[in-house]
């Protein structure tokens, strides 16, 4: 065989390898909404996937959170878009019902293996016996306080009671001329708050938001009313804070407040730490929400957003998407994401980590996943907005919150039935 021969079959050899190379190399899309944390986190996520993949490609888009929720939902059924998408457990119902979702294949997520070794917050997203998605973190809420302002007005400690937290929100609040110069508490029904009426102080004064198959609304009654006023009253009887204060129109303005030194204390998910920590110029710490009685019951919200499985998944796509879902919910991954996140991990191994449980930043928010609430929302927009027009009636529009809180039962039970009965 002479030369030319050689030359020849070597070229036509590498042009083979070339195609079957280039052929193995599959590339999937990934899609979150913008939160800098969690954005950089997934990016070197991505980076160590693919060093230990050779064969994947992930491409990570993401988009503003106002219009992400309608980016999915205008591209999916256009076949265009992700093969994986993070979204807010609270959406799942509707996103499942929308069909922009496929359930979790059960050989690689097995159901025992799931409610085995993930938190039990996580069942939220299962649905009529499947999983259609796992999170790499959860979350719950604490009380974030300034320790500068806090000593600065010989405060030794946070408030173990709501009353001990309105006195000491009276001592760093200054109000002058008919406006809040700053606030002792940041009121936030548009942030947070909306979930401390409905699944804490709700519970904290003897009511239930929902009956237990969440096909009823539960919190019209006295105990309800009772849990509203008391939170309204921090503005219109205690003047602590109020909504809005003190970036009118700016998407987390109570988080940027407390930062700026302008709000004594907030109520805030273990997904604020990592902006905090980067960008709050005093000293700060947290402690677990306050209750009503010394000795009186603690409640507390829970929530994670989570990893699932758009329709467009098929054949190689869905198994590399596959491999990167275990990657991204594995103990690795998640020990890397509450280090730099602040978000507490989702597997029960490393929630009971001593060092976790001990760690003064950390450690409330763990305390209170015994005590935690997932809501099974099956609108999640809207039986937020419900929430929050119940409290800002009474705040800004003078309704006694008794009627505010009936007229809010009214609107989202007709959600509810919407939804139970499409199904």
């Amino acid at each position: 065989m002479n030369m030319r021969t050689w030359s020849g079959l070597l070229a036509l050899a590498l042009g083979l390898v070339a195609v079957t190379a280039g052929a193995q190399v599959v590339t999937i899309t990934y899609w979150q909404y913008e939160f800098a944390s969690k954005v950089q986190m997934i990016d070197e996520l991505i980076a160590e996937f693919e060093a230990e993949n050779p064969g994947i490609k992930v491409r990570h888009e993401t988009f503003p959170y106002a219009v992400f929720a309608e980016k999915v939902a205008t591209s999916v059924p256009a076949g265009a878009g992700p093969h994986i998408v993070n979204l807010y457990y609270g959406w799942l119902p509707a996103w499942q019902r929308a069909g922009y979702l496929q359930p979790l294949p059960e050989d690689a997520f097995p159901t025992d293996s799931i409610e085995s070794e993930f938190a039990p917050l996580v069942r939220a997203a299962k649905i009529d016996g499947r999983y259609w998605g796992l999170p790499t973190a959860v979350r719950t809420l604490a009380l974030f306080y300034n320790v500068d302002l806090f000593e600065e007005n010989g405060i030794s400690g946070p408030p173990e009671t709501w009353d001990e937290l309105i006195s000491i929100a009276q001592k760093l609040t200054i109000y002058r001329g008919g406006r809040f110069v700053r606030a002792g508490f940041g009121m936030a029904p548009d942030g947070q708050d909306h979930h401390l009426v409905r699944e804490i102080l709700l519970r904290q004064f003897g009511g239930a938001p929902y009956s237990d198959d969440y096909r009823t609304v539960a919190y019209n009654t006295p105990e309800g009313a009772a849990a509203l006023k008391f939170y309204t009253d921090f503005r219109l009887v205690h003047q602590i804070g109020e909504p809005d204060f003190p970036f009118p129109g700016v998407a987390g303005y109570y988080r940027d407040g407390f930062i700026a030194g302008l709000i004594g204390m907030i109520v805030d998910g273990s997904f604020a730490i990592g902006a905090i920590t980067r960008s709050a110029p005093h000293r700060w710490a947290v402690a677990e929400l306050p209750r009503l009685t010394p000795d009186g019951e603690r409640h507390n919200f829970a929530s994670f957003w989570m990893h699932g499985l758009t329709p467009l998944a098929q054949g190689a796509e869905l198994e590399a998407a596959v491999k990167f879902l275990q990657f991204i919910t594995s103990e690795r991954a998640m020990e890397r994401w509450v280090a730099w996140v602040g978000e507490l991990p989702a597997r029960l191994s490393l929630v009971d980590n001593p060092e976790l449980v001990g760690d003064p930043i950390l450690g409330p928010f763990v305390a209170a996943l015994p005590y935690s609430h997932a809501t099974f929302f099956v609108d999640e927009a809207a039986q937020r907005a419900v929430m929050i027009d119940a409290v800002l009636r009474v705040i800004r529009d003078g309704m006694d919150p008794a009627e505010s809180l009936r007229r809010a039962a009214s609107e989202e039970q007709a959600i509810l039935d919407r939804f139970w009965q499409a199904r």
